[in-house]
């Protein structure tokens, strides 16, 4: 029987997740986004270097080149979703990052050829019923929405590509290489734009600590830890927390409005992602033990 401590620790790491979006948007408004971005994976990079140096001098050639190649997806998720969180409201980035549970089967659908649930297509349905609801919502953006679903797809393929590779190469060695490769890209676009300069403030400062520290290198750690105590479909049903988090500290901190149509498009777009969880967790696994055969 698995015990209440650590699911209630991933209860509060989804929580924090949920809260840094927030926290994000108030500090765009004062900082650039990509030099917060640099800012933030520096953090997460340099807090995960202790747990990761000893299996980084044993990684092989392909797992530095995996780890650089999943980062730059990771990379291309956080800057799509963060632009995209720029010109759009919380609850709606939270609802529709979430939809990665969605996404990620259908990618190993058109990648490796692996059978999708029925269930999928039912979680398929609502996804896209509760975004059109969503689209509605007051201070809302097409924009930004439609930049936050491509950071959706990116995760997939994030997702997709750490479940083949994980059971080949140490996972601290991995997350540390794709936190290390997004610092340094973020780093070359925010020199490029212009847009390197020192954090100020407390809110800027704030949002960076807890989303490079508590919500990166301590969540991700947290989130291994419990994984190891718990059963995969358990993790993932408090994984889906974040959405509902997102959206309340959207409304209680943000002063958002969402209305009705906003309300039920979050409750549509809840429901296909918890009725496409178990059927992503099926499909993940049918790719690991692929890959362990190949």
């Amino acid at each position: 029987m698995t015990r209440p401590g650590p699911l209630l620790a991933l209860v509060g790491v989804t929580a924090i997740w949920g809260v840094t979006f927030v926290q994000v948007q108030d500090a765009l408004a004062l900082y650039p986004l990509f030099a917060f971005l640099a800012v933030r994976f520096a953090i997460s990079t340099l807090a995960l270097a202790p747990f990761a140096w000893r299996s980084l001098r044993t990684l092989p050639r392909e797992g530095y080149l995996a780890g650089v190649g999943v980062g730059l997806l990771l990379a291309a998720a956080y800057g799509l979703q963060t632009a995209g969180l720029e010109l759009t409201t919380v609850a709606s980035t939270g609802f529709i990052t979430g939809l990665y549970v969605v996404f990620t089967p259908l990618l190993a659908l058109v990648l490796f050829g692996t059978p999708v649930p029925r269930a999928l297509w039912g979680g398929v349905v609502l996804a896209v019923i509760g975004l059109l609801l969503l689209s509605g919502v007051p201070g809302g953006s097409a924009v930004g929405n439609a930049l936050v679903l491509a950071n959706a797809v990116f995760q997939s393929f994030q997702i997709t590509a750490m479940e083949r590779y994980a059971p080949r190469y140490d996972p601290r060695a991995l997350t540390f290489l794709q936190m290390a490769t997004s610092f340094v890209g973020f780093t070359i676009i925010a020199a490029s734009l212009g847009q390197l300069e020192v954090p100020e403030g407390r809110t800027v400062w704030g949002a960076l600590l807890v989303t490079g520290l508590f919500a990166g290198a301590l969540g991700y750690l947290i989130a291994t830890w419990v994984q190891a105590r718990t059963t995969a479909a358990r993790a993932a049903l408090v994984f889906t927390l974040e959405a509902p988090f997102a959206a309340l500290f959207g409304v209680l901190l943000a002063d958002e409005v969402l209305g009705w149509a906003g309300w039920l498009g979050c409750a549509v777009m809840m429901a296909g992602i918890v009725l496409a969880e178990p059927a992503a967790a099926r499909t993940l696994r049918r790719v690991a033990s692929r890959t362990e055969r190949t």
